[in-house]
């Protein structure tokens, strides 16, 4: 069982996540992504962030509390053991991602003075929701989300409705297996990963 006491965690792509593209005659892109350093000051549950437990929102740390507590602000969707890079995909719609990096003994119930490293998919408790199709933000970039060019062949997402920074320039209206899957009428490429890892774009 893991253990209860602070860790490290990082906010990876909370509204800014970054799309690989390939236009129709481009190459690939370099993902950016957007993580920062955000201490955990301590835990609630027998698990750390296990899957539908609810972290806290500051703006220097996240801490789990109880999903009842006025404080609650996001709820674990799904929970995962190592690195986000070679672990599963989080669902869809996830908001954001928190990524626990390091260990401490205080609290710890097994003992073994450690929390594993792993990742959270998190979902806000209100809107907004960025990792809605459209939303503008969230660590996945799926069909019914909008983005811009960002130029050296990435796209970046934007809110479809218009309200972000930038304004949008295509949507993603279906993900393929394969750029031939795609319909006649797409424009561009995003690299989506998961089983059907080509997003099909048209200019809006």
């Amino acid at each position: 069982m893991r253990g209860k006491g602070a860790v490290r965690a990082a906010c990876l792509a909370c509204l800014l996540p970054a799309a690989l593209l390939a236009g129709c005659r481009g190459t690939a892109g370099t993902p950016v992504g957007d993580a920062r350093p955000t201490p955990v000051t301590s835990g609630y549950g027998a698990e750390f962030l296990a899957v539908g437990e609810c972290s806290s929102f500051g703006t220097t740390s996240f801490t789990e509390v109880p999903c009842a507590s006025e404080r609650a602000a996001a709820r674990v969707v799904a929970r995962y053991d190592g690195a986000a890079t070679d672990g599963p995909l989080c669902p869809a719609t996830t908001d954001f991602v928190l990524h626990i990096s390091d260990r401490s003994a205080a609290g710890d119930e097994d003992g073994d003075g450690a929390v594993p490293q792993g990742y959270a998919c998190m979902r806000n408790l209100e809107p907004p929701h960025p990792g809605d199709p459209g939303g503008g933000g969230g660590p996945r970039t799926i069909p019914g989300d909008c983005v811009y060019a960002s130029g050296k062949g990435q796209v970046r997402e934007t809110p479809c409705n218009g309200s972000g920074a930038h304004r949008p320039q295509y949507r993603i209206t279906r993900a393929a297996p394969t750029r031939a899957d795609c319909p006649g009428s797409t424009a561009l490429y995003v690299q989506l990963g998961g089983t059907d890892p080509v997003g099909c774009a048209r200019r809006l």
